[in-house]
């Protein structure tokens, strides 16, 4: 029986769930459509979203963000973006797009927040190595998207997970930002056989397209793009890697040369080129059911993406030392894979705090892919040191 205040709780979200039918479009997916792969008997207060939105920062992988390499590694310098600022900005800039085109905002920060939990340490190079080594290992090709998945489904809790919504884990799988599709249409009525089909297909196959079951997951993922267009490029400057006045003059006067211009432009065109969405009448409006840039500022944002791959992700001038963090990859994986031979009283950590469950699906590969996956810059050098890698150092830049 229900308590007097439990009562009242469930009363108002009630009443919030009446209010999104009419305060959203028609096309945004309302918080009493979310789906559990396990039921809930108690349902609390909060909208599911909301609730996975918190579910997502309690989280000890999301705790782990706030050490993570967005884009420069093995630097000392407090104003450059670590994964932690990277995904409030797109939290921040996904909600705000949401509220003017009439989406749900709770669908859309769980979405944003959780999206690059399965990066592991040393950003996209750090992707690279250990989907080389799981490749080595007989696993699929690591991807930190699936990885994001992996941790607030399978791993977190001691391998219980944290049974989010299907439509927050669709959202964060389907998120690729490399990807220039500057205009979305969402794949709607997905299950979760389908979403499991769905990651197994893209696990065996890196290249197979994903697209989103919601508008809100959408806009996550062109948020994610803007959040990062223009912060890499003040990062680069910030490290004096390049100047402001190497940026290609027609992309410049399209989109602004300093990021808070070329964000409020990519946000401004997108909400402009979208707003179909708030004129829908009904679910029914499928030819208003996208959303996008003009075809100008796409062409502009594919122009300083091709900049950016040239210039900062690839730029010969700034180099960390990444052989020897790959030496430092081979040797931890094969260093835990032979603690995964001892009992799991003496595996460090490694065992000791996995359900059976998680260890009996697992394969000892796979197990290894998480607990690294998982680790912070710091620890994992941390960790490297311990065995005896040669663990590069940091650099101060400017120099």
């Amino acid at each position: 029986m229900p308590t007097e205040h439990e009562t009242v709780l469930q009363e108002i979200q009630e009443e919030l769930n009446r209010q999104e039918r009419t305060r959203l479009s028609p096309l945004a997916l309302f918080s009493s459509e979310a789906v559990r792969r396990l039921p809930e008997e108690r349902q609390g207060h909060r909208q599911a979203f909301a609730q996975d939105a918190d579910r997502i920062l309690h989280s000890k992988a999301y705790t782990r963000y706030i050490d993570k390499t967005q884009v420069f590694s093995l630097v000392d310098n407090d104003h450059i973006t670590h994964r932690v600022l990277h995904v409030q900005m797109v939290s921040r800039i996904a909600r705000t797009i949401g509220r003017f085109l009439g989406l749900n905002e709770d669908l859309i920060e769980a979405i944003a927040l959780g999206h690059d939990i399965g990066h592991p340490p040393f950003g996209h190079e750090g992707e690279r190595i250990l989907a080389r080594l799981c490749r080595r290992h007989g696993l699929d090709s690591f991807q930190h998207n699936l990885q994001s998945v992996q941790f607030l489904d399978r791993f977190e809790k001691k391998g219980r997970g944290w049974n989010l919504t299907l439509q927050v884990l669709d959202g964060i799988m389907c998120h690729d930002g490399e990807v220039h599709n500057p205009r979305l249409a969402p794949k709607r009525g997905k299950t979760f056989a389908q979403f499991d089909r769905e990651l197994q297909m893209k696990s065996r196959e890196p290249m197979t397209p994903l697209i989103p079951m919601s508008l809100e997951g959408c806009v996550v993922r062109l948020a994610d793009i803007i959040a990062y267009l223009g912060r890499d490029i003040e990062d680069a400057i910030e490290l004096a890697l390049i100047s402001r006045d190497e940026i290609p003059a027609g992309c410049g006067r399209r989109l602004g040369t300093s990021n808070g211009t070329i964000v409020y432009t990519l946000v401004t065109d997108l909400v402009a080129h979208s707003r179909q969405v708030r004129q829908a009448l009904s679910p029914a409006d499928r030819e208003l059911d996208y959303v996008g840039f003009s075809p100008e500022v796409a062409l502009a944002m594919l122009e300083m993406k091709t900049f950016n791959y040239e210039r900062i992700y690839r730029n010969p001038a700034f180099k960390p030392d990444f052989a020897r963090i790959h030496v430092c990859y081979e040797q931890l994986f094969a260093h835990y894979l032979r603690q995964l031979e001892r009992t799991a009283e003496e595996g460090d950590g490694l065992l000791g705090t996995m359900s059976p469950e998680y260890l009996e699906i697992h394969p000892p590969a796979a197990i290894v892919r998480d607990y690294l996956a998982g680790m912070t810059d710091d620890y994992f050098l941390r960790q490297a040191r311990t065995i005896g890698c040669d663990v590069p150092e940091r650099t101060c830049l400017p120099a």
